[in-house]
């Protein structure tokens, strides 16, 4: 018998991007209307957020337009990053370093092409207890055969690396992609954890190819791919990690498991319609208004309802030992399936002090196209 209402804990996105301007004022709002109550915001702007006090100044920012979600802050791993800051990071409450291979994606071209001048850097971080969150990929290049579809494979042995040589770091593997992803990060220890998307749940490689707002970096892949992704946050297997979490925080994982270290990290990223639909499309799916409705369907459609609230609620808090505003703690969102087939908007307007934006529009994932859930009840 299928279930036609649940009721879920606000969800926690651990990737997450807001931009500037007009758009972060136009997307940030739209957080919580997507039952998001806590955010983990990326720090790849123009220029990107290298330091504390950036980091704060966009925070404040961010709280002013969602005062009713818990945002928390990375830093971008870069040569001006020092030891001293991110002692300071941490003392102000950042929670992680983001690293970003050079030129691989939006607002990149200042990103790593080597991690182990970085050691000194994650040697503090593994003191203070900060996360690295990593970018899986390498740069694309023809003579040695890498390109979108295998870069992120070619980057599977760094990760191992930066595990092996800092074991009590806790690295996430962002945006996961492959099944090769899955694999290396399930046989990987504790400290390794990893995010899932909404939009790589449902893609594959044939729905990027010619349709710009399904393309991203990294891109979907192949179905076997799609697979490995589904199959681990639909899996029912108690693992020795999951149940150390269940003796530290009983009252606060659901006994419907999924896998402990995967769990989500939208990665939405709006771009303006003019900058996706062109012969250079920008990278990015934009989830944002919509991400527990889009995940109620696609678990839903694997049979596996049961498995969401540990991926979208609960997981990535515990990974991270993060929580939301205490007054959002116990907040709730209740969904329902949709009597009449609700239709995802075919764009959202940029707007500036409510007038249009020469942004123009953002087009949503699965847009125009029917959604069988909806949020009847929010935070």
């Amino acid at each position: 018998m299928s279930q036609d209402t649940i009721t879920l804990p606000a969800a926690a996105d651990f990737h997450l991007h807001l931009r500037q301007g007009e758009m972060m004022r136009m997307v940030t709002p739209m957080v919580s209307k997507g039952g998001v109550s806590l955010a983990y915001i990326m720090p790849n702007l123009s220029p990107p957020i290298s330091n504390t006090d950036q980091a704060l100044a966009y925070k404040k920012e961010l709280e002013q337009l969602a005062p009713n979600v818990t945002f928390y802050m990375t830093l971008y791993l870069s040569p001006q990053l020092t030891i001293e800051e991110i002692r300071k990071a941490s003392k102000a409450g950042i929670a992680g370093v983001k690293s970003y291979p050079r030129g691989v994606t939006t607002n990149s071209d200042g990103g790593i092409e080597n991690y182990e001048v970085y050691y000194p850097i994650f040697k503090a971080m593994e003191e203070e207890g900060m996360v690295l969150n990593l970018h899986g990929e390498i740069p694309s290049d023809a003579e040695s055969d890498i390109c979108v579809m295998n870069a992120e494979e070619r980057f599977l042995p760094q990760l191992e690396k930066l595990h092996n040589a800092f074991p009590k770091l806790k690295i996430v593997l962002e945006h996961a992609t492959s099944k090769a992803a899955v694999e290396l990060v399930k046989r990987l220890g504790d400290t390794v954890g990893c995010t899932i998307t909404v939009h790589h749940l449902q893609l594959i490689v044939d729905d990027w190819a010619g349709q710009p707002h399904h393309f991203c970096k990294p891109v979907a892949k192949y179905p076997h791919d799609r697979s490995a992704l589904q199959e681990v946050v639909s899996s029912g297997k108690l693992t020795v990690f999951y149940a150390r979490f269940i003796l530290v925080k009983p009252s606060n994982l659901s006994l419907r498991t999924g896998h402990p270290r995967f769990f989500l990290g939208t990665d939405s990223a709006p771009h303006p319609r003019g900058t996706k639909e062109t012969s250079c499309a920008h990278a990015g799916v934009f989830t944002t208004p919509l991400v527990l409705p889009y995940l109620a369907q696609i678990f839903d459609s694997l049979g596996c309802l049961d498995k969401l609230e540990n991926f979208a609620c609960h997981f990535g808090k515990a990974f991270y030992g993060l929580s939301q505003k205490p007054e959002f703690e116990n907040a709730t969102v209740t969904l329902a399936r949709t009597s009449s087939e609700l239709v995802v908007p075919n764009e959202f307007h940029i707007s500036q002090d409510g007038q249009p934006s020469s942004l123009g529009t953002v087009v949503p994932f699965w847009a125009g196209k029917p959604l069988g859930w909806q949020i009847v009840k929010d935070f």
